[in-house]
This record gives C-alpha cells, structure tokens and sequence, in this order.
C-alpha cells in the first residue's frame, strides 16, 4: 500500500529559522512554502531525496496560532517529529482499506495538502502513537 515515506512533518516555532538550519546543515532545498488556512499552518517542503517511488521530504510547520492542532502541539511537546506522511497510489482507496482493518479515520474524505496533494490522516491511538498521513501525490 506505501510507496514511499513521503514526508515527515515537524512542527517548529520559527519557519525561517528551521529553513535556514535544514539547508545549512544538511542541504536541503525548499521546493514549496505554503499557507494553509484549513490546517492552521505556514509551511515548507524541502527536498531529500528522489527514488523509485516518488520524491521524499521534510515538510516544517509553524502555527498560524496557538489555537491551531499544530500550536497546541508545540506547547505540549515542543518542537519536533509532529507527523510521518505515507506515499499511496489512490488515497481514498487506502482509507478504505485501512478502516476496514479497524483503523480510526480522522478524515473521512481526501482534502488538500501540500503541493497540491490529496491527503487524509489516520488517528494516532491506532497506530502506536503516531500521526499518520496518507498522501496520493498530483498527477502530472
């Protein structure tokens, strides 16, 4: 069902800072910045790595707010790993195969993500703990 890690999410106060240090430090490009008003988060996708299933990334979010999932977040736990973003051919597809295993949807349709993305996530108690994100890449 996974193509690839698509992406691993991390949830930081300060975008620019974070953007300097990955590319700084590691090289990374940003290949997108984004607002997205629905998910309460101003975004950047930096490139990792091209393979046979498609791009990989690391995608830094800071809130729009504190009152946003990703604000609240940050006061909990502070920065770091907030989500792992899963490649999948047809996302409403592997929703519904996931739910059918007794998996919890906290989407119950596909919405936009990044870079033009369709997206939808899973809940966290029903896989161990970690936010999971299904993302069916744009066709080209």
């Amino acid at each position: 069902m996974f193509l690839r890690i698509d992406h691993v999410g991390i949830a930081c106060h300060n975008l620019e800072e974070k953007i300097e240090f990955y590319e700084s430090t590691f090289g990374l490009v940003v290949v997108s910045r984004e607002v997205n008003e629905a998910q309460g988060v101003r975004e950047a996708m930096l490139h990792v790595a091209d393979g046979e299933g498609g791009t990989s990334y690391v995608q830094l979010l800071e809130p729009l707010s504190p009152e946003t999932a990703v604000g609240k977040f940050l006061a909990k736990r502070g920065e770091g790993v907030h989500h792992i973003g899963y490649g999948v051919e047809d996302v409403t597809k592997s929703m519904a195969e996931i739910a059918a295993k007794g998996v919890r949807l906290i989407d119950e349709r596909p919405r936009h993500g990044s870079m033009g993305a369709s997206i939808a996530f899973l809940h966290p108690k029903d896989v161990g703990g970690v936010l999971t994100e299904l993302v069916e890449a744009p066709r080209a």
